[in-house]
């Protein structure tokens, strides 16, 4: 078994920093760590590629201390230049294949898939697992392509690489997700715009736990 094989994909956060408000960023990533995510991803659409950087580096070095694996959205030089563990595209990024070279065969790749094509070509490209969405309607991203459970199924059962579920997800219908067999959730704003970020990150933990052993 290799290192990615054992990655946890339970509690995937994605970064928003317009959704923490008042708190600090980087106190509320270590925060929601602490309350059980498991791997984290850095989307940083707004900011300049500087201050990409510098933010990727200090969440690095977060991600490093508490051992949880570090992605970065979309900007495979980023993850390049901090060392992250992987990168995740979108359909419209950098095609998979010239990512995989790019980055050499021991990083992790994501892609966003909402149909079995896209989903089972991302894998025979060479993705490690994928980010299946949006499952109910978000906020955090722009006309992103609804998936219903149903549909989220059958690509979790056409592709033999993980599938996380994204799209709206939070404590009322995490457990309705977890049963189509993925084998985690991203969530953006159900963890970091909570005020207990912490509190926030544990419950969607329990319950995503939870409607593992019912299955």
């Amino acid at each position: 078994m290799n290192e990615k094989d054992k990655l946890d994909y339970r509690l995937y956060l994605v970064t928003d920093r317009s959704l923490v408000g008042s708190k600090d960023f980087y106190q509320s990533i270590e925060e929601a760590i602490l309350g059980g995510v498991t791997l984290l991803q850095l989307r940083e659409k707004t900011l300049s590629s500087r201050e990409f950087y510098n933010t990727a580096k200090k969440v690095r070095e977060i991600t490093k201390i508490h051992s949880v694996p570090f992605i970065i959205n979309d900007r495979l030089d980023i993850a390049l230049a901090v060392n992250a563990d992987g990168l995740h595209i979108g359909q419209e990024d950098l095609p998979v294949e010239t990512a995989r070279k790019l980055l050499g065969p021991n990083k992790l790749i994501g892609v966003s898939a909402s149909t079995i094509d896209e989903a089972i070509s991302a894998e025979k490209g060479g993705a490690d697992y994928l980010g299946v969405g949006a499952i109910f309607p978000t906020g955090t991203k722009d006309n992103a392509k609804s998936v219903d459970i149903e549909q989220l199924r059958k690509i979790k059962q056409a592709v033999s690489i993980p599938v996380v579920a994204i799209g709206g997800i939070n404590e009322k219908n995490v457990q309705i997700v977890m049963h189509a067999d993925v084998d985690g959730v991203s969530i953006v704003s159900a963890i970091l715009a909570k005020k207990d970020v912490k509190q926030a990150a544990n419950k969607l933990l329990g319950l995503v736990e939870e409607s593992r052993k019912i299955k």
